[in-house]
């Protein structure tokens, strides 16, 4: 989309969508409302002159409490039966950047995530350290019971039978899933934030590329911020986020040339599936993926507003 002076926010729901001969119509509806209530949460930051990283922040807190979607209330199980999420959270003007891995209690990990950049020296957090900075930053933690969810139980069971019968299958919505927000203010800084349970029936200690800055998760004022979505060792081998950046700072790339050939050629080319949501530092956009969809959402100051799912 065509560059904007004012702000600009892109959300995703993962690129693990339903395969649409399965999706309803009630279903569809539901995600259009979800992602519509997360572009609402950030357009109110920066309508009313907040910043990019309070933004994107606000975005991804209400795709978290949403259990349609892979983060938070409503993260998938590992193949023990536990949650096991990572998040992570990125500002383009200082580049520095929060992340937390593997962790479960937090109501609102990329609330966690942030902490990390904002009260410690680290990037990324783990383990009961990652647990006690929640408690001294007086970040809401529930019972494990919170993030339950029935149809994420029955997908983890599905997917123990089909691997004890041979018959698993690609089904993206099992492999991948993921939230995330991009975001640039109007002062020009941009920020990034992304939040996962990773992938059903993981083993326990897996960690994707969404906590890893440079693969999932990437923001710089000089050119542009990503939150990526899809087969995370993939994203994690090619630094898909920081391949973007590297194609615009060091090629002159423009977003969306740089955005679609990572995804539509390099990734696709090493057999990884999945998408990116992306804003430039002059406010352009761009979502593309190399899958059957990606819940999306984008809203300029200019006026352009839609959530999409295929």
């Amino acid at each position: 989309m065509a560059p904007t002076e004012g702000f600009s926010l892109v959300i995703h729901g993962g690129a693990g969508v339903l395969p649409r001969e399965k999706m309803t119509p009630e279903r569809e509806a539901a995600c259009h409302s979800a992602l519509d209530r997360a572009l609402s949460a950030g357009e109110e930051v920066l309508r009313a002159g907040g910043s990019a990283l309070d933004a994107a922040t606000a975005s991804v807190v209400v795709l978290e409490d949403e259990p349609l979607f892979n983060a938070g209330h409503g993260a998938v199980f590992t193949r023990d039966g536990k949650h096991e999420m990572d998040a992570a959270v990125m500002e383009g003007r200082t580049r520095f950047a929060g992340a937390v891995a593997g962790i479960c209690g937090p109501r609102n990990p990329v609330r966690l995530a942030r902490a990390v950049m904002e009260r410690t020296p680290h990037v990324l957090m783990i383990g009961e350290g990652a647990l006690a900075l929640a408690r001294e930053a007086g970040i809401a933690l529930e019972d494990e019971s919170y993030f339950f969810t029935q149809e994420r139980w029955n997908s983890l069971q599905e997917t123990l039978r089909m691997e004890a019968e041979g018959a698993l299958d690609d089904d993206p919505s099992r492999r991948h899933g993921t939230v995330g927000a991009v975001a640039r203010d109007a002062d020009g800084n941009l920020a990034a934030a992304t939040s996962t349970g990773g992938m059903t029936a993981k083993r326990p200690g897996r960690v994707g590329d969404s906590p890893v800055p440079g693969a999932g998760t990437y923001a710089d004022n000089r050119t542009c911020a990503i939150s990526a979505t899809g087969d995370g060792e993939a994203f994690l081998r090619l630094s898909v986020a920081h391949e973007v950046d590297a194609r615009m700072r060091l090629a002159g790339a423009t977003l969306g040339d740089a955005a679609s050939a990572v995804i539509g050629e390099e990734l696709t080319a090493i057999g990884g599936g999945g998408g990116l949501i992306g804003v430039g530092a002059d406010g352009s956009i761009a979502a593309p993926f190399n899958c059957e969809g990606m819940y999306r959402g984008w809203s300029t100051d200019s006026g352009a507003r839609g959530t999409a799912i295929y």
